[in-house]
């Protein structure tokens, strides 16, 4: 007998034929319609529901599926699903905490590349028949600050340190004494040391707005800010704000607030590359990814522990 499992994203789309072969019955709703009437047609059969951080479920959700045991994020966030309500009803939550922290990191600094030296502006200057230089700071040797040091953090500061001799620092809860790097007691003190800030912290309550308008002064107008974590982890109205009136450089978002919906004073500015939170989305990220959900599903209806839960509190 095959586990029903309703998945809410679209990027495992190739992999469903993995996923059935791994004893799953696939009902495939990534549009909030097809959530809603997948829910109502198969409430009385779905075990397992995969979804992401930004995709989140929700408790009237769960509430609505009487054999549900089990909630997987793909990514390492978790930040809209309804954790509290889910283990009030005995329900396991896994997320996938590293298996695409390479590809995300990867973007962070093809982003923090493309704004500093126009990339993309660059590349439509020519497309529309011109051929002259676009001019950007190099990123070799300066200071790169990173907002959370967890497994992407990590790895964005050995990109930056051993690949371009960046001198690295960064913002965390608590000190790592084993990293290396320079640790900062706020986001504002970091930017202030930073030419490039990289948000890679997550989402949710506990870091909405981190990055405000005092961090974004703090960074100055020699610098740039890189996000792609959450959308919510920054403030729009002061990020559109510094950029517009040239405060920081320029900005690398992979993540707005409120995505897919995008502000349009932000798409009207000149210094800003924006990419379709797809940072994750290398071919071996999501195969990383998925695989991960299918040991921690497996282990589930096995009758074993899962490999990554949520963390507690």
């Amino acid at each position: 007998m095959t586990i029903p499992l309703l998945i809410l994203i679209d990027s495992v789309h190739d992999f469903l034929p993995a996923i059935e072969d791994r004893g799953f019955r696939c009902i495939l709703a990534t549009t909030p319609a097809a959530r809603a009437q997948a829910i109502r047609d198969h409430a009385d059969e779905i075990r397992v529901v995969l979804t992401r951080g930004a995709t989140g479920f929700h408790a009237d959700e769960m509430a609505a599926l009487p054999k549900l045991e089990l909630i997987c994020s793909l990514g390492v966030g978790f930040e809209n699903i309804d954790v509290a309500a889910a283990r009030a009803r005995g329900l396991h939550v896994t997320h996938g905490p590293g298996a695409n922290a390479t590809s995300v990191a990867d973007h962070a600094m093809a982003l923090l590349l493309g704004a500093a030296r126009h990339l993309p502006q660059a590349d439509a200057w020519v497309r529309q028949g011109h051929w002259s230089g676009f001019m950007g700071p190099q990123i070799s040797g300066k200071r790169l600050g990173i907002l959370g040091l967890g497994t992407i953090g990590l790895e964005i500061a050995r990109r930056g340190a051993n690949g371009f001799g960046m001198t690295v620092g960064y913002y965390n809860r608590r000190p790592r004494a084993d990293c290396g790097y320079a640790y900062y007691d706020s986001p504002r003190a970091l930017a202030d040391a930073s030419d490039f800030l990289v948000v890679a912290t997550p989402g949710g309550a506990g870091t909405r707005h981190l990055v405000d308008a005092a961090v974004l002064e703090a960074l100055g107008p020699q610098g740039y800010l890189v996000n792609i974590a959450r959308g919510s982890v920054v403030d729009t109205d002061a990020l559109i704000a510094a950029l517009a009136e040239r405060r920081i450089a320029g900005a690398g978002l992979d993540v707005v607030e409120g995505e897919p919906v995008v502000p349009p004073a932000l798409l009207g500015l000149d210094n800003v590359v924006l990419t379709p939170h797809s940072a994750g989305r290398s071919p071996e990220a999501v195969a990383a990814t998925v695989a991960l959900f299918l040991d921690n599903a497996t282990a589930h209806f096995s009758g074993r522990p899962v490999l990554t839960p949520v963390p507690q509190g």
